[in-house]
Formats: structure tokens, C-alpha cells, sequence
């Protein structure tokens, strides 16, 4: 990690040269040392940083280059703010003006001297370098190693069969995958994060005495961090050779790696085989064993484990793989696990069991956490409940100081200790988050983007690039999808209760961030990054590090009205970069947030903040200004100055029982907003203020992702269609009209944008736009109040990539027909207030991937639509305030049409009453059907009505 500090120091150092500030040049040649510094030890770092935890002298030097690359970060940026207002440009005699150039003359001394102290101390941590023996590897994926873990191997060592209580399942599952009739060779991938007891499922399969029976031949390989190629070669061959009871011959050991395999090939031709390759890391060495393997169409199989997805999907390529996805204990599992293993039972002491149930809560069915906890508390005493409490509380300090936990530390570390090293600031960073805290996907990747943790990469943009990290670390199943959108983007991630102790571990242990949450908890004395959780009353009594780069808030109680940096922060927070106040209780701007010159990230979500000041304009880094949900309806004039601005999102929406025209709010920009030319999302701002003028200069935000209009005039459509056509990589496109009965004429794109996934039309249409149903990527189509003469589905359902429809009050005929082939990949259906519709009829072939249909407010269709017997693939049917007449005959006792809707796994049809809605099932639970009384009592509102 210590070297993604590095390189992001070197980047920022040489925009400095490169003339970001007018430099002195006793300053400049001081800096150019020090990149020339830096740069001689950077290609160290990252052999030390995956080295330094089994070194205690490295680890030592590796943290002092980290705190030096920290003090050196703060020197720059203290000179920055130093020359935030150039005191040379209009250079006049006045006394004020002369001792303001006197000053940060006296300042830039002083940064001077700093330079040079800091230069002395990294030519010293260069020579001491020298004494460990690195040797910089330039290309980490090329020069990696495979082979022995640190420790033990894997799961197999620290969960016994046993202790998978679930195991029967997945073991009968996995043996009917390995013994199907299939004569060519078949890749079995069990993948899932450490600890979930992969190896120890695998271990029982491949003991099974009807596997034994039917692979003549099988190995067992641990794959693991240090061996590399040609000793993996050698170990598989010796492994062979020992299963086929002969004695391996000499001179294998003296054989290059295409010798090596070309004797594997040779050894497995002839036999049909079961080859296991246990905690499998990386595609590479995949690559390895694959070239290795013959396909001898005779049934050989191959096994592995691993905790990357992308290894699993990179040896399942094509027909010839099988992914087996191993998934935590449920609830029940969990609690017999531990009973078992703290109380040898099958329950647990009364006055123990909701202690036992935070306990498991922190362990999220991971048997290896549940295993090892369940050991500890195995040996305290069952009536001292403090002791119990103990450790529910503080369950991250027991991972750390308790021996019998050391394991499980161990194994769930690797995963961390294995990241590049551009990933490991990404991911450390989670721990400023909450417990059990969903983190937005869009939220990270902003915050990721001002921390400056994004390594440039050619060809993509920054928010890219922190797609790509997001994705790694899910491959490596160092995080979860929390929420995921109908179209399959994950919108928040969560990160499992033991792992997330981990990573707190690591980020205590090198100052990254801290969490305000008790009383008596100490921050680090550098700590970079603090979070504050439910409370600020704590702040105020400890002393804050002046040099604190991200301030977070989170659920704080109370009124923030009177939100004060000076007065929570007495000694300031000059180089603060990140500020998220999102949820706050706050009315008013806070005055002293423009003095943070160096921000890059603002978040002032869902607060009631209404007016931002004209002296926004100082804060000339900024790259992100989130109002979401606030007050603010018109920006000044002054946003104009913030030419690093890429995100801003001021609107707010209101949700009520159903979907109503006028419910979202976006703002004025003032003119000339097209200037921020870096921008990538835009949203909402208002189109009706300028005649016309704002929509024509869109085209000059050719970068924007996403785009957001509100209140667009029919006579200025041309001019935004104009605009839309040269917006290349445009992903999201939402317009509104400003009436109801407005008309948006979107007609005149003759070449949409290309990779337009997400469109969202609320307004009245002459027609539908014809450019629409050529949008080979588009998977979220919104039409609402479209008020059309012609069937839309006739022109939607050819288009490929489709998942997400809903029409609300789109269409005023009696019909809707879907045709055989139509909508091949769409999930979701809603279809809301079609006041004419008579009649549905679905073919059948049509939507055969549909999972879920939503009905409502449509008076005249009486009966449920034709052919729904055909939509094999649908789990959820909803209907919201419809006649009875369509609703009576699904009834499973005497309804005429149940036979319609029996295939469905559940069905629910629902009123509005009192402020929430009376969901009724009409399935049989087991207990009966719900017809009469209210099943469930959802007060929140149905996805149709979320824009």
C-alpha cells in the first residue's frame, strides 16, 4: 500500500512542475529531487509491501516511507494553499498587498526548508533500502508466484466435515456434476470468500469412495502464493506418479516447464482422472495447469477452489466448465454450528442465547469465523455473561490478541495481503464505513476519485478505472452486492462483519482512518481519515490531527444547525479533500466549508440546506458536489469557477402512494454551465429559463455520462436532440416536459448515442421516437404520459439487451400484444394507469426471461393476460388496485383461471388504504391462503414509482 501512496505523490508532484503553481526555483529544483527520490524507491515498494508482514525490520521501513510520502503530500499542499491566490498577479503598492506578499514569501521559506528535511529523509530510507535485498519487479502479473501459503493449507486444516452442517447438499450436488455422462473434459469451479469452507467440501468429495471408483486416476494439488511454474509442474507429476504407485522418475527435476507438461499430457491420456487444484489465486497460473491437461474425451474432470470469480469464469470459458457458488450459512446453520461447537448441543443457556445471536450476527454464517469463536467461547464461563458481552462488543480486538482466533486471521488476511498494491488503499478504505452500512457504488467511486487513489490508465476515464477496482475486489469476494438493479448493475456493496474487523485491523495499524463512535475510543495521532458516527459531542474532547484529509458523517443525532469546523476542529482543517455531510441535520451552508480550498469531494445530501454562496467559487478542486435530495433550487452563477467539477447531482424527488407527474425537483444553472466541460453527470437541471440557449450549448459537454432535464419546452427539443447526437458517451438519458399534458419532441436524432443504456421519457409524445428502437445496449426503458396512439411494443420488442420496461399511462388503445421472439432478455414488466386496455396478449416465445409482472390502475382489463401461462421464468406477479373481475378468477379454489398463474411462485394482488397497502397472496404457504386478511403491510413504495 505504501506504494500507491508513492505514485499518487509522484503524480501530484510533477503537475506541480508541469506549472499547476507559478514554482520559485529554489523550491523547483528541491522538488525535482525529490521526484528523482521517490521514483528510485517506488519500484521497491510493492515487493515490500506484500512482503513486510513476515519481516518486522521491513515492516518498520515500509511505514516510514509511508509517513514520510504522507509528510511530503501536506508540504505540497500546504504550499499550494500558500499560492491558492497567485500574490504576483496584479502586482501593485499598497501596504496590504506587501505584507500579504511578505507572508507567503516567509511561507514558501518555510515549505522550503520542509522540502529539504524531507529530501535528506527519503535518500535515507533509499540507502537504508539497500540492507533487505529488494529486487523491483516491473511487471507484478508477468513476474508473479505461485505456490505455498504461509501458513498451513487452507481449509482443510482449520474446518473439519463436521463443521459444515450443511455439507450433505453441496457434496451430493457436486458428485452428480463430476459423475454426469459427459465424454469431454469438464472444469468444476467451487468458488466463494476464505473461510466458507470450500476446501473442506471439495476434501469430502474427492474422498467419496464413488468418486475413487470412477477416476482410475487422481491428484490433489494445493496451489497456492510462492511456488513458481516449473515447481507446480513437478508437484502435480510427483502427485500423479504417487497415485499410480510408481516411483517418479529422476529426471523430472532437471525438466523445463513444456517438458514438464508434455510428460503430464502423457501420464493422463490414457486414464479417465479427477485432478483437484485447491485455492487456485490467480488466471495465470489457470493457464498454467490448463496447457498441462489433456482432453482425453474419456470423462476426466478438473476441480478447483478459489476465491476469485474471475478465475472461475476464466476456467469455465465455453461449455466445458461448471461454476458451484459456495454460500455463508443460513441463520438456523449457523446457530446449531456454534451451539455445537461452544455448548456440544443443540441449544444453547437462556441467559446466553441473544449474546449467541449478536455473536453470529457478526459472523455472517462464515464457518471458519463461527468454528473459531465457538472454540473461544468454549472456555468461558457460562455464568460470568460480562465475559460473553466482552466479546459480542468488541469482537474486531479478540480477532487481534486472541491465539485461538490467529487462524482464521491468518487465512481471511491473505486475501488482503494478495491485492495489487493500487487496490489496497480501495479497499482499506472501507473500514470508514459503518457496520452494516450499505455503501452506493456511485458514493465509492466518487470518494475513491478525491482521495486520489485511481491509478491513470490510458484510455479510460477515472470513474472506469474505479469500475474495474470494484469489480476485482468483488472477483476476489472481498466484497458483496448489498442491492442490485433489475438491469444487473450493483448499486451498493457490503463488506462481511469478520473481513471488514480485518481490514479496520490494517487501517489502525497504519493511521489510514478512524472512527468516532464511543467515547473511548483513540484516533491514531496521524489519522488521514475519521469518521463520525451518531454523535459529535465526543469530537470536541480529543485532539484532532491538523493534518486530516476526509471527514465523513454518518446517522448523526440531533440538530446540526449551528455546524461548526472551528469549533468541532479548533486547530483546523486546511488540507481537508473529502467533506460527506450527507444526512445531516443542517439548514444553512456552512460558512467555513469555502475556506477548504483543497477540497475535491462535497456532499450535502439530503440535508435541508437551500442556498449555496457565491463564495463557492474558491474552491477551485473540486470534482464532486452532491446536493441530492436538499433544498437548493438554483446554483450561482459563481459554480462557473469550479472547472474540475465531473459529478453534480442537485435534485430531489417525492414519493408517494403512486407515481405522480410533478414529484421531481431540479434546479436553475446558471448560463454559461456548459464551460465545465469535464462533467460527467448532470442532474436535473431545469430547461425552461434561457429560451432555448442552454439546450444548443449542451453540446459542448461531450465527456457527460449521465444527463438529466426537467420542464423541456417543445420548441426546444431540436436544440437538445442536436445537443444529445454529439454526446458519444452518453450512458443515461432522462427528460421531462414541464406540464402533463407537455409535449417533448425528441424526433429530430438522427444517430443516438451509441452506448445509451438507461432511457427515462416523462411526457407526453407524438410519436415514439424511432431512433429508441435502435438502441442495441439499452437495458432501462421509462415511458410516462407518453399518451400514444400506436402500440410502443410493436417498435420496443426487438431490442436485444432490454430488461427493464415500464409504461406508465403510455399508450390510450385497447390492446397489447406481445409477439413470439419479442423482448428477449427482459425481467421486468410494469405496466401502470393504461385506462383503455382491454386486452394483453402474450405469444408464446415471447419474454422468456421475464421474472417479474406488475399490473396496476387499469380499470378496463378484466381479464389477466392471455398466455401467461407461457412466461415459464416468472417468479413474481403483482397487481395494485385492479377490478375484481380479473382478480376473482385466480383464486386457487374455484378460480376459472388460477391454471393461468399456478406456475408462479408467488402472486399477490393489493390495495391502497390508510396510507399503505394491503398486500393479499394468492398462494398457498403451507398455511393456507391470505384472501381476507392483510399478509403484509408495506408502507414503502413499489418499484414503478422510483424514477
Amino acid at each position: 500500500m505504501a506504494e500507491s501512496v508513492v505514485t499518487f505523490l509522484v503524480g501530484k508532484v510533477k503537475s506541480l512542475l508541469e506549472g499547476e503553481v507559478n514554482l520559485l526555483s529554489g523550491i523547483q529544483a528541491q522538488v525535482k529531487d525529490m521526484v528523482n527520490e521517490l521514483e528510485r524507491i517506488q519500484a521497491f515498494l510493492r515487493v515490500a509491501d506484500a512482503r513486510e508482514d513476515g519481516d518486522p525490520q521491513l515492516k518498520v521501513w515500509v511505514k516510514q516511507v509511508r509517513e514520510v510520502a504522507h509528510e511530503m503530500e501536506d508540504a505540497l499542499d500546504k504550499f499550494r494553499l500558500s499560492y491558492s491566490n497567485d500574490p504576483l498577479r496584479g502586482f501593485r503598492t499598497s501596504l496590504k498587498k506587501l505584507t500579504c506578499i511578505i507572508k507567503k514569501w516567509k511561507v514558501c521559506h518555510e515549505i522550503a526548508a520542509d522540502i529539504e528535511g524531507l529530501n535528506s529523509k527519503v535518500r535515507s530510507l533509499r540507502e537504508r533500502r539497500d540492507a533487505y535485498n529488494l529486487v523491483g519487479e516491473a511487471d507484478s502479473t508477468s513476474s508473479r508466484r505461485i505456490g505455498q501459503r504461509h501458513f498451513g493449507q487452507g481449509d482443510a486444516l482449520l474446518l473439519e466435515a463436521a463443521d459444515l452442517v450443511a455439507i450433505r447438499e453441496p457434496k451430493k450436488q457436486l458428485i452428480e456434476l463430476l459423475m454426469k455422462h459427459e465424454p469431454g473434459r469438464q472444469v468444476l469451479s467451487v468458488v466463494g470468500m476464505g473461510g466458507l469452507g470450500k476446501t473442506t467440501l471439495v476434501k469430502q468429495v474427492y474422498e467419496d469412495p464413488k468418486v475413487k471408483k470412477h477416476f482410475k486416476v487422481h491428484a490433489w494439488i494445493t496451489v497456492s502464493q510462492s511456488v513458481n511454474m516449473n515447481q507446480l509442474l513437478r508437484l502435480m507429476i510427483h502427485n500423479i506418479f504417487q497415485v499410480i504407485h510408481k516411483p517418479p522418475e529422476e529426471e523430472v527435476d532437471s525438466m523445463d516447464n513444456n517438458q514438464l507438461r508434455e510428460r503430464i499430457k502423457k501420464l493422463l491420456q490414457q486414464s479417465r482422472y479427477l485432478i483437484v487444484l485447491d485455492d487456485l489465486w490467480h488466471i495465470d497460473a489457470w493457464d498454467v495447469i490448463n496447457h498441462s491437461i489433456p482432453n482425453n474425451k474419456l470423462g476426466s474432470r478438473v476441480m478447483l477452489t478459489t476465491r476469485n470469480h474471475a478465475v472461475a469464469h476464466a476456467s469455465c470459458l465455453g461449455k466445458q466448465g461448471m461454476i458451484y457458488l459456495l454460500e455463508p450459512l443460513s441463520v438456523e446453520e449457523s446457530r446449531s454450528l456454534l451451539y455445537k461447537k461452544t455448548f456440544q448441543a443443540d441449544s444453547c443457556p437462556p441467559n446466553l442465547k441473544s449474546i449467541c445471536d449478536c455473536i453470529l450476527s457478526k459472523c455472517g454464517g462464515l464457518p471458519l469465523a463461527i468454528v473459531a469463536i465457538g472454540a473461544v467461547l468454549a472456555a468461558k464461563d457460562k455464568r460470568i455473561v460480562d465475559e460473553w458481552t466482552a466479546i459480542c462488543t468488541s469482537i474486531g480486538a479478540e480477532i487481534q490478541e486472541n491465539d485461538h482466533l490467529d487462524n482464521m486471521k491468518k487465512l481471511l488476511y491473505l486475501s488482503f495481503s494478495d491485492l495489487p498494491y493500487q487496490l489496497k488503499s480501495c479497499f482499506l478504505y472501507l473500514s470508514i464505513f459503518p457496520d452494516l452500512y450499505r455503501i452506493e457504488r456511485m458514493r465509492l467511486i466518487r470518494l475513491w476519485l478525491a482521495e486520489g487513489f485511481l491509478i491513470e490508465m490510458e484510455g479510460k476515464t477515472p470513474e472506469e478505472v474505479a469500475e474495474s477496482y470494484l469489480k476485482e475486489l468483488w472477483d476476489r469476494s472481498l466484497i458483496q452486492a448489498a442491492e442490485t438493479a433489475t438491469d444487473g448493475r450493483v448499486k451498493s456493496y457490503r463488506i462481511h462483519n469478520v473481513l471488514r474487523e480485518i481490514v479496520i485491523s490494517k487501517s489502525k495499524e497504519q493511521n489510514f482512518a478512524a472512527m468516532e463512535k464511543e467515547k473511548d475510543i483513540v484516533w491514531p495521532e496521524k489519522v488521514r481519515r475519521l469518521s463520525i458516527v451518531n454523535s459529535v459531542q465526543n469530537v470536541q474532547t480529543k485532539r484532532t490531527p491538523s493534518t486530516l484529509r476526509s471527514l465523513l458523517i454518518f446517522g448523526v443525532e440531533g440538530s446540526l444547525s449551528d455546524f461548526s469546523i472551528p469549533k468541532l476542529f479548533p486547530i483546523g482543517l486546511q488540507l481537508l479533500t473529502v467533506l460527506d455531510l450527507q444526512g445531516a441535520h443542517i439548514e444553512v451552508f456552512p460558512k467555513e466549508v469555502v475556506k477548504l480550498v483543497l477540497l475535491r469531494f462535497l456532499s450535502l445530501r439530503s440535508s435541508k440546506v437551500k442556498q449555496i454562496p457565491t463564495s463557492i467559487k474558491k474552491l477551485r478542486y473540486l470534482q464532486t458536489l452532491d446536493l441530492k435530495h436538499s433544498h437548493v433550487v438554483e446554483l450561482p452563477a459563481e459554480i462557473l469557477n469550479l472547472k474540475q467539477l465531473r459529478h453534480l447531482l442537485v435534485y430531489r424527488y417525492e414519493v408517494e402512494s403512486y407515481a405522480r407527474f410533478n414529484s421531481k425537483y431540479g434546479v436553475k444553472v446558471p448560463a454559461g454551465i456548459c464551460g465545465l466541460e469535464n462533467l460527467q453527470k448532470l442532474c436535473k437541471i431545469e430547461a425552461n429559463q434561457d429560451n432555448g440557449a442552454l439546450m444548443a450549448d449542451l453540446e459542448r459537454l461531450t465527456q457527460l455520462r449521465r444527463l438529466g432535464i426537467l420542464k423541456l419546452r417543445e420548441e426546444d427539443g431540436l436544440a437538445l436532440c442536436l445537443s444529445i447526437q454529439k454526446m458519444k458517451n452518453l450512458r443515461a438519458l432522462s427528460v421531462s416536459s414541464g406540464e402533463k399534458e407537455g409535449t417533448i419532441d425528441l424526433s429530430h436524432i438522427s444517430c443516438a448515442p451509441e452506448f445509451l443504456q438507461r432511457l427515462y421519457l416523462t411526457g407526453r409524445l407524438e410519436n415514439l421516437p424511432h431512433w429508441i428502437s435502435s438502441l442495441q445496449n439499452l437495458v432501462r426503458l421509462f415511458l410516462k404520459w407518453s399518451r400514444l396512439k400506436e402500440d410502443p411494443v410493436v417498435h420496443l420488442q426487438r431490442l436485444p439487451n432490454l430488461v427493464h420496461l415500464e409504461l406508465l399511462q403510455v399508450y390510450d388503445g385497447e390492446s397489447l400484444h406481445f409477439e413470439a421472439g419479442g423482448f428477449p432478455n427482459l425481467k421486468l414488466l410494469g405496466i401502470d394507469k393504461l385506462e383503455e386496455l382491454q386486452l394483453v396478449k402474450i405469444d408464446k416465445g415471447a419474454m422468456p426471461c421475464l421474472e417479474k409482472l406488475i399490473i396496476q390502475r387499469c380499470k378496463l382489463l378484466k381479464k389477466v393476460p392471455y398466455g401467461i401461462e407461457f412466461l415459464t421464468s416468472l417468479k413474481l406477479l403483482e397487481f395494485f388496485d385492479m377490478p375484481d373481475e380479473l382478480i376473482m378468477p385466480l383464486h386457487p379454489d374455484d378460480g376459472e383461471d388460477h391454471w393461468r398463474v399456478a406456475h408462479v411462485p408467488a402472486v399477490y394482488y393489493s390495495y391502497w388504504k390508510g396510507g399503505g397497502w394491503d398486500v393479499y397472496s394468492l398462494v398457498n404457504d403451507g398455511e393456507g391462503f391470505h384472501h381476507g386478511t392483510s399478509a403484509i403491510r408495506r408502507l414503502e413504495p413499489n418499484i414503478l414509482w422510483k424514477v
